[in-house]
């Protein structure tokens, strides 16, 4: 899984008022939230933090929070909601949620298929029906994406299945297995 460094500062000012202020200052408010203790409010430099976010934007990614001005050290977290304005698509605000990397969760994984299928040449049609698959595994275990390779697959034939994945070792997928990715007809 991929893994992102991200620096922010622990907010002291609350409310309607000083959130437009922060804002006007191009730094942006976020929530950092972990399993039933205290909220801790952040702030981030907006134009750093839009990057990051850029970055790990449709991906699994796990954040190293470092937060200054707070004891725990750094924090291992998800990215939870992007709150965008609606007209002019700026930041808002940002909720985190803290993770124990120790700990299995479920994850949607992309599947990417790669090659082109022998059915294909010979006439037939590739017809994708899975682009994504459900794994549960400990965050660091879990792949970025699934790559898996079409180029044997024949027209007419049976298709790859989610038991055909290649999934590393510590990951358990929760789709069925017989349920048919991709084909060609």
């Amino acid at each position: 899984m991929l893994q992102v460094r991200m620096d922010s500062k622990v907010r002291t000012v609350f409310g309607k008022g000083p959130m437009r202020q922060l804002r006007m200052r191009e730094i942006t408010p976020a929530n950092l939230y972990s399993g039933g203790n205290t909220p801790v409010s952040l702030q981030f430099e907006t134009s750093k933090l839009y990057k990051d976010l850029l970055f790990i934007q449709g991906r699994n990614a796990v954040v190293s929070l470092q937060v200054e001005g707070d004891s725990s050290g750094e924090r291992h977290v998800l990215v939870q909601e992007i709150q965008k304005d609606p007209t002019s698509g700026h930041l808002l605000h940002v909720d985190f949620l803290e993770i124990d990397l120790q700990k299995a969760a479920r994850f949607t994984v992309p599947i990417e298929y790669v090659g082109t299928a022998k059915g294909v040449d010979l006439g037939g049609e590739l017809h994708v029906y899975k682009n994504t698959v459900q794994l549960r595994g400990c965050p660091l275990d879990i792949p970025d994406v699934i790559k898996v390779d079409v180029t044997p697959l024949e027209q007419g034939g049976a298709g790859l299945t989610y038991g055909d994945l290649p999934l590393p070792a510590n990951v358990e997928m929760l789709e069925k297995s017989s349920a048919i990715c991709v084909a060609v007809q």
